[in-house]
Protein backbone atom coordinates (compact mmCIF):
# COMPACT_ATOMS: atom_id res chain seq x y z
CA UNK A 1 0.00 0.00 0.00
CA UNK A 2 1.36 3.14 -1.19
CA UNK A 3 -0.72 6.88 0.18
CA UNK A 4 -0.27 9.50 -2.16
CA UNK A 5 -1.58 13.02 -0.85
CA UNK A 6 -2.31 15.65 -3.72
CA UNK A 7 -4.27 19.05 -3.23
CA UNK A 8 -5.87 17.56 0.21
CA UNK A 9 -7.13 14.16 -1.90
CA UNK A 10 -5.86 11.25 -1.04
CA UNK A 11 -4.90 8.01 -3.24
CA UNK A 12 -4.34 5.00 -1.89
CA UNK A 13 -2.51 2.24 -4.43
CA UNK A 14 -2.44 -1.35 -4.06
CA UNK A 15 -0.84 -3.57 -6.37
CA UNK A 16 -2.28 -7.78 -6.09
CA UNK A 17 -0.62 -10.70 -7.64
CA UNK A 18 -3.66 -12.37 -9.22
CA UNK A 19 -4.37 -15.90 -10.90
CA UNK A 20 -7.85 -15.40 -11.89
CA UNK A 21 -11.26 -13.31 -12.50
CA UNK A 22 -12.67 -14.70 -9.55
CA UNK A 23 -9.34 -13.63 -7.50
CA UNK A 24 -9.82 -9.95 -8.77
CA UNK A 25 -13.56 -9.73 -7.89
CA UNK A 26 -12.41 -10.68 -4.34
CA UNK A 27 -10.12 -8.18 -3.78
CA UNK A 28 -12.37 -5.35 -5.22
CA UNK A 29 -15.44 -6.55 -2.84
CA UNK A 30 -12.71 -6.37 -0.14
CA UNK A 31 -11.60 -3.15 -1.12
CA UNK A 32 -15.10 -1.27 -1.23
CA UNK A 33 -16.54 -3.08 2.31
CA UNK A 34 -12.78 -1.07 3.94
CA UNK A 35 -13.52 1.79 1.89
CA UNK A 36 -16.82 2.57 2.28
CA UNK A 37 -16.71 6.49 2.38
CA UNK A 38 -14.15 6.81 -0.44
CA UNK A 39 -15.10 8.78 -3.46
CA UNK A 40 -13.65 6.44 -6.55
CA UNK A 41 -11.66 2.81 -6.06
CA UNK A 42 -10.66 2.83 -9.61
CA UNK A 43 -8.92 -0.38 -10.77
CA UNK A 44 -6.40 -2.30 -13.78
CA UNK A 45 -5.78 -5.62 -14.24
CA UNK A 46 -3.49 -7.79 -16.80
CA UNK A 47 -4.20 -11.30 -16.76
CA UNK A 48 -2.11 -14.02 -18.89
CA UNK A 49 -3.18 -17.43 -18.34
CA UNK A 50 -2.89 -18.83 -22.25
CA UNK A 51 -5.04 -16.02 -22.92
CA UNK A 52 -4.72 -11.88 -22.48
CA UNK A 53 -7.65 -10.78 -19.87
CA UNK A 54 -7.30 -6.84 -19.19
CA UNK A 55 -9.87 -4.54 -17.29
CA UNK A 56 -9.56 -1.35 -16.01
CA UNK A 57 -12.24 0.84 -14.47
CA UNK A 58 -12.35 5.02 -13.54
CA UNK A 59 -15.13 4.61 -11.11
CA UNK A 60 -16.98 7.63 -11.99
CA UNK A 61 -14.16 9.81 -12.43
CA UNK A 62 -13.99 11.26 -16.14
CA UNK A 63 -13.57 8.58 -18.38
CA UNK A 64 -9.42 8.22 -19.26
CA UNK A 65 -8.39 9.54 -16.14
CA UNK A 66 -7.33 6.38 -14.14
CA UNK A 67 -8.35 3.14 -15.15
CA UNK A 68 -6.48 3.46 -18.49
CA UNK A 69 -3.29 5.48 -17.56
CA UNK A 70 -3.03 2.22 -14.56
CA UNK A 71 -3.42 -0.22 -17.63
CA UNK A 72 -0.57 1.89 -19.34
CA UNK A 73 1.85 1.57 -16.07
CA UNK A 74 1.01 -2.11 -16.06
CA UNK A 75 1.97 -2.73 -19.76
CA UNK A 76 5.15 -0.46 -19.26
CA UNK A 77 6.43 -2.71 -16.70
CA UNK A 78 5.66 -5.76 -18.99
CA UNK A 79 3.61 -6.88 -16.14
CA UNK A 80 1.22 -9.63 -16.31
CA UNK A 81 -1.55 -11.55 -13.72
CA UNK A 82 -1.38 -8.02 -11.49
CA UNK A 83 -4.06 -5.84 -10.43
CA UNK A 84 -3.77 -2.54 -9.53
CA UNK A 85 -6.45 -0.25 -7.14
CA UNK A 86 -6.39 3.17 -6.81
CA UNK A 87 -8.51 4.23 -4.10
CA UNK A 88 -9.01 8.59 -3.87
CA UNK A 89 -10.89 10.08 -1.03
CA UNK A 90 -11.87 13.49 -2.57
CA UNK A 91 -9.97 16.72 -0.77
CA UNK A 92 -12.47 19.39 -1.76
CA UNK A 93 -9.99 20.79 -4.71
CA UNK A 94 -10.46 19.44 -8.56
CA UNK A 95 -7.64 18.14 -10.08
CA UNK A 96 -8.57 18.85 -13.75
CA UNK A 97 -7.95 15.68 -16.42
CA UNK A 98 -4.48 15.97 -16.72
CA UNK A 99 -3.99 16.17 -12.77
CA UNK A 100 -6.25 13.11 -12.53
CA UNK A 101 -4.18 11.24 -14.73
CA UNK A 102 -0.55 12.02 -13.01
CA UNK A 103 -1.93 11.91 -10.20
CA UNK A 104 -3.42 7.97 -10.51
CA UNK A 105 -0.20 7.18 -12.71
CA UNK A 106 2.30 7.92 -10.03
CA UNK A 107 -0.44 6.34 -7.31
CA UNK A 108 -0.44 2.85 -9.69
CA UNK A 109 3.09 3.45 -10.15
CA UNK A 110 4.25 3.54 -6.37
CA UNK A 111 2.01 0.86 -5.55
CA UNK A 112 3.19 -1.93 -8.34
CA UNK A 113 6.68 -0.50 -6.95
CA UNK A 114 6.13 -2.73 -4.14
CA UNK A 115 5.61 -5.73 -5.56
Amino acid sequence: MKLLEIQKSKFIGYAYRVDDVKNIEEILLQQKKEHKKATHICYAYKIDSGMEIVKFSDDGEPQGTAGRPMLSVIEKKKLNNVLVVVVRYFGGIKLGANGLVRAYTKAASLALGEL
